[in-house]
């Protein structure tokens, strides 16, 4: 067994590049055991794959204790698709796609197309693009999508981000109530919502799922409320961090910008490249439910991997010049969506809305500027930017 100790993503110099360390832990074989988190760390891009398409590894959701305290944290994750395996995540699944399937997505052209334009048009020379265009976006799209007033995305912002700094590396007892507190606030609303709908059905995916629902053939009230509540956590959170982290890239990386803006690159392929670069999901995490055998060492059943989707996304075994930032790179094979039954179920709007939203914004500013140092957020697992000052 290759065992690790020195892995630290709380330290500073790792949030703020944590490419050379990861590249470091390829070195050391493609798993490899960390000993303070007690668990194994898939570490290249074969391995990870290899981990998230077999099927004796799970997700599997464990209630966090004190169990009565945070109850209102607990349902809402024991309850959606992404913490739950077949049966219940191919039920669940199967559902959700069949709502997606009915044309929301394309529906959104549109509104995405008029939403852009808008929002750039009002934006001043100097702004944060984080705060002033990229927060907001995303959150207006997912609340059209799923018909939720777009004048409450301050609210859903800021209850997803106490909600998703849970899934950190290090939890505090404040991080911990404040997620419960955005848990509970956030699941009364979404019911709110979903009796709205009941009364007042409209063509969007909220009123989709109630019919599913109501027929009989649907979710449960509980699990109607989490995949609502993950829709907009996992509608808004990635594409924040995504735009952000990929927009930054362009930025400090003028000759790749310039190519995108000229028409040398399109926006498509160009977009495949911002989510691989510097991902903002580091780590999905899975459990093997029997003995498995992966890379060559076997994981025993109840054991953890943390596939390390930064580090795979790196792998100079797939990608040439793995560490250059290239618009055109083409095939970009980057697992930022995740593989196997898990694989990201929102990718095409994903794609759709970081397609528009990043055209728009550079057809009219091509020569932006970084305004001075954009500062980290203090987090790796979910990597992003806290602001993005620019000029033009």
């Amino acid at each position: 067994m290759k065992t690790l100790t020195t892995f630290d993503p709380t330290d500073a110099d790792f949030l703020r590049d944590p490419y050379p360390a990861l590249a470091e832990l390829r070195r050391e074989g493609p798993l490899v055991w960390h000993q303070p988190w007690s668990m194994w760390l898939a570490t290249d891009h074969a391995t990870v794959g290899a981990v998230l398409k077999n099927r004796a590894f799970g997700r599997l959701w464990h209630d966090w204790e004190p169990v009565e305290e945070m109850e209102s944290f607990n349902a809402l994750h024991r309850n959606q698709l992404m913490e739950n395996e077949p049966p219940a995540h191919t039920r669940m699944r199967r559902l959700l796609a069949g709502a997606f399937g009915r044309g929301h997505v394309e529906r959104m052209r549109p509104r995405i197309e008029a939403l852009a334009a808008d929002m750039v048009a009002a934006l001043p020379d100097t702004f944060d693009v984080l705060a002033d265009y990229a927060e907001p976006m995303p959150v207006y799209v997912i609340c059209d999508l799923l018909g939720v007033p777009r004048e409450d995305h301050e609210d859903l912002r800021r209850w997803s981000q106490a909600i998703v700094h849970m899934y950190e590396t290090d939890v505090d007892e404040d991080t911990k109530r404040e997620a419960v507190e955005a848990s509970t606030a956030f699941s009364d609303y979404v019911r709110e919502v979903i009796a709205m709908r009941r009364r007042e059905p409209g063509e969007d995916l909220v009123s989709d799922l109630i019919a599913e629902t109501d027929a009989g053939k649907g979710f449960s009230d509980d699990e109607l409320v989490a995949t609502v509540v993950l829709l907009l956590n996992a509608g808004h959170e990635a594409s924040v961090n995504t735009f952000g982290n990929g927009f930054h890239a362009l930025l400090t990386h003028r000759d790749q910008l310039a190519r995108v803006t000229s028409g040398e690159v399109s926006i498509e392929t160009a977009l495949e490249e911002l989510i691989r670069f510097d991902a903002p999901l580091q780590l999905f995490e899975r459990t093997a439910t029997k003995d498995v055998e992966v890379a060559g060492q076997v994981v025993t059943a109840g054991q953890k991997v943390a596939c390390l989707m930064g580090s795979a996304n790196r792998d100079a075994a797939v990608f040439e010049d793995a560490d250059t930032f290239d618009v055109g790179r083409d095939p970009n094979p980057h697992v930022g969506f995740g593989l196997g039954i898990h694989f990201c179920l929102g990718a095409p709007l994903a794609r759709l809305e970081l397609g528009i939203t990043l055209s728009t914004l550079l057809d009219r500013f091509p020569d932006l500027l970084l305004a001075g140092e954009a500062p980290r957020r203090p987090t790796w697992v979910l990597r992003g930017y806290e602001s993005i000052r620019v000029s033009a």
